[in-house]
């Protein structure tokens, strides 16, 4: 939501100026500010002009000479618009003015005539694209003033991110209630006054929903004229990114930006029968909506109806057939109150979202559809010429009541740490709105405008949003169970080591669709292709729960590679959702934590050698380090094929006898389905194992002795992995055997190669004999050769 300083500093009186400082306020009453725009005057030198006389160009048919007043000095200007005529009020750009684009205004001889300065357009002025005619302003205008005296600029406007559970703050005077409580500031309301006329309204509503239409309130204005409205109130909603159209439309835009409820403006002889039915929609309904498009309906969706048929999608948008126009004289006035599930589906459902069902589907005050309605005639009588008429039609069946909710005060300092004392909570709870009474606990009435204030801790988060989140102190927990579990400190173990790595920790969102899979690549019995569905989707792309984190990790290193990064590695740790009971409770599905990576670019050479790219080999580094670091000297990786991955550069990661998860690069037609190029390593495992308790470890006095080191190379076949020769070698010996290491890969060609790897053999208790040294060579090839399909290069 945009808030403009200037409107905001109507409502209540701010002690400070600097922008920054405001942000930092309205950020820290949970308001997160996502950015700051100053608007400044887009031009100079235009004034207020009226046109005094219109003359025929000698020399040009399609452009006339118009006389205007600046406020006691006439001159005359040549102008193509045909908009406007004698005695209209226009603005005027003087020679020496500058428009938008540093475009200078000067005195210019058109076909022989001189025109001393440019009658402007709304798009010449720089306040919207309208360039069919010249700005015609209505109301009272001072002649010859500077036209910026009546655009409220310069101006700050803040652009504001709402929570969903905070309906009351899409709002001017929502944010301003906030401000004024966090500083003890009077907040002042807009002031309502309206006169009635007779005759009363003829107008008839039924509501055959109240389910889905709780209030409805209707009003007529009768006598309206349609035109602009008044500066003012254009750069008003400007300023709060809404197109101003007319006084009719932009009434009840103001409305909704001013007191956060939405109205609707139907044109009054064009509502069949003067009668308006609220229901739910027909399986073969249609209704063609303001924006043109003909809507299929649906029986979820609510309507509004009159005695021809559908006029309305309640709480969306209206229908095309009773829009007001410029021939509307008669205005009804709409401020209801719907369903907030029905107005989300049938929005999500259409594909249509809108201002208005942005805040109907988080729920808005019922008590407030009269105000607004009566806000909404009031504007129209001051800026559009309009009666409003006696009777005001408000079926309302069961009202909406104010509840109360009991916060013990043991729980404020329970929850923020700071004995902050019943009188102030309950002061600054007062400051809110809410009546208060009572010691301990206070019993609060919360106000039917705060539909999120249902529980003690919600009011907890109320008095810490006032006092100051900032004015909390830092405290450790303390007492019995209090820190940090020896899971959490290993997850925070895991983290630092990938972030030493090199590695960046990444949040990615928990839903994916079927696309996501199919990028990868993944075959149709891929276990990861069992995935969890969600029942209301927000859309295709996220309409099951993630079996993987690697759609999501892929499709971030993308988009970071997409701004220009070319080197890129990124983790995450979050959980999976898969498609078999969890052991806590067989209802849903198991969740484990899982932990991925992506290296994407190059990486540094060896000291003093250049930087290459990365590949598989980067992350099994990354993990053997890992595991090390976290306790663990059993992880090994098994070359396999894995789906999604390069068939030659794939394996699985073992910790023990157990896969848990797969390392290696994606497949060449997977990365080009996300838009990326090169070797793309990637690794995906399960968290569990590694945050496990490793086992004690058993102390072994070193020996003091030399050991004794010999190479063997063997024969295989190509297939063979190296880690089934390691192995192999590792359980020939005993205690006896120190180390391993493999040294050279050579290709013998016809599918065979030769492994070779170096051994240490130590003694514990004396330095071996050479003797003894041979016969554990002797042991280490025999068991090697019983093992596996190898013989010994060279024989012996």
């Amino acid at each position: 939501m945009r808030v403009s300083l200037r409107w905001l500093r109507e409502f209540v009186d701010l002690p400070m100026d600097d922008p920054i400082e405001i942000g930092d306020l309205l950020a820290g009453l949970g308001h997160e500010v996502e950015g700051i725009e100053m608007l400044e005057v887009p031009f100079t030198g235009v004034e207020i002009a009226r046109v005094e006389s219109i003359r025929p160009h000698p020399d040009a048919d399609k452009i006339r000479l118009a006389t205007v007043d600046r406020g006691g000095t006439t001159q005359e200007v040549v102008c193509g618009a045909w908009n406007f005529d004698v005695g209209d009020v226009v603005t005027l750009a003087t020679v020496g003015a500058v428009l938008p684009g540093d475009f200078e205004i000067g005195a210019r001889e058109i076909r022989g005539v001189v025109s001393e300065g440019m009658i402007c357009s709304e798009r010449e002025l720089g306040f919207g694209d309208e360039h069919d005619g010249i700005l015609v302003l209505e109301g009272d205008y001072e002649l010859g003033r500077d036209l910026a005296d009546y655009l409220e600029l310069p101006d700050v406007v803040f652009d504001l991110s709402i929570t969903p559970n905070r309906p009351d703050a899409m709002s001017m005077l929502g944010i301003a209630r906030d401000v004024a409580a966090k500083l003890d500031l009077e907040l002042r309301e807009p002031a309502i006054t309206i006169t009635e006329s007779d005759p009363p309204t003829k107008l008839q509503i039924e509501i055959a929903d109240p389910v889905g239409c709780p209030r409805f309130v209707g009003r007529e204005v009768r006598g309206v004229t349609s035109g602009p409205s008044p500066l003012w109130m254009q750069a008003r909603l400007r300023a709060a990114g809404v197109r101003p159209i007319s006084n009719l439309v932009d009434a009840t835009n103001y409305v909704l930006m001013e007191l956060g409820h939405p109205t609707h403006a139907f044109d009054l002889d064009q509502v069949a029968g003067e009668q308006l039915r609220i229901h739910r929609a027909g399986a073969d309904d249609t209704l063609t909506t303001l924006d043109d498009v003909e809507r299929a309906l649906d029986p979820g969706d609510i309507v509004i109806s009159d005695a021809d048929g559908i006029v309305s999608l309640a709480g969306i948008m209206g229908g095309g057939p009773t829009e007001v126009s410029d021939e509307t004289t008669r205005v009804l006035v709409e401020a209801a109150h719907w369903h907030p599930p029905a107005i989300l589906y049938s929005s999500k459902r259409h594909n249509l979202r809108s201002e208005a069902s942005a805040r109907f589907e988080r729920g808005i005050d019922p008590n407030l559809s009269d105000r607004a309605a009566a806000r909404v005639a009031q504007l129209l009588v001051e800026h559009a010429g309009g009666e409003a008429a006696t009777r005001i039609v408000d079926v309302y069946p069961e009202p909406a009541e104010s509840w109360t909710v009991e916060l013990p005060v043991s729980e404020i300092e329970r929850v923020l740490g700071v004995d902050i004392g019943a009188e102030t909570a309950a002061g600054l709870l007062v400051r809110l709105g809410m009546e208060v009474s009572g010691s301990d606990p206070l019993v609060v009435l919360v106000p039917t405008a705060r539909p999120d204030l249902t529980r003690p801790i919600d009011l907890v988060e109320e008095v810490a949003r006032l006092y100051g989140y900032d004015q909390i102190p830092e405290t450790l927990p303390h007492g019995t169970g209090g820190g940090l579990t020896p899971d959490q400190h290993r997850a925070r173990r895991l983290r630092a080591v990938l972030m030493g790595a090199g590695l960046t920790e990444a949040n990615t969102l928990g839903f994916i669709g079927a696309s996501d899979l199919d990028a990868l690549g993944l075959p149709e019995d891929d276990p990861r292709r069992a995935t969890v569905r969600v029942k209301n989707p927000l859309s295709e792309a996220e309409e099951t729960l993630r079996s993987t984190l690697l759609p999501g990790l892929v499709k971030a290193a993308a988009r970071n590679v997409s701004y220009g990064l070319r080197d890129v590695a990124l983790f995450e740790m979050g959980r999976v959702f898969l498609h078999r009971p969890s052991s806590i409770d067989k209802r849903i599905p198991d969740q484990p934590p899982h932990l991925a990576g992506i290296m994407i670019g190059s990486v540094s050479g060896d000291l003093g050698g250049a930087d290459r790219e990365a590949d598989v080999f980067d992350l099994t580094a990354v993990l053997d380090g890992l595991a090390v670091d976290l306790g663990w000297h059993d992880l090994s990786f098994r070359q396999a094929p894995v789906g999604g991955l390069h068939p030659g550069r794939s394996a699985e990661v073992v910790k023990g006898e157990e896969v848990i998860g797969y390392v290696g690069e994606l497949h060449p037609a997977a990365a080009r389905s996300f838009d990326l190029t090169g070797r793309i390593a990637v690794f995906e495992i399960e968290v569990d194992p590694l945050l496990a308790e490793p086992p004690w470890w058993g102390f072994r006095p070193p020996s003091v002795y030399p050991p004794q080191k010999f190479d063997l190379a063997f024969e295989m076949d190509s297939a063979m992995p190296a880690a089934d020769l390691m192995a192999a070698v590792r359980s020939s010996l005993g205690d006896e055997l120190e180390s391993v290491r493999l040294f050279d890969e050579f290709d013998l060609g016809g599918g065979r190669k030769s492994l070779a790897v170096t051994v240490a053999v130590r003694a514990a208790d004396h330095t071996l004999t050479d003797d003894e040294a041979q016969g554990f060579r002797h042991t280490i090839i025999d068991h090697v050769q019983s093992e596996l399909a190898v013989k010994l290069r060279g024989g012996e």
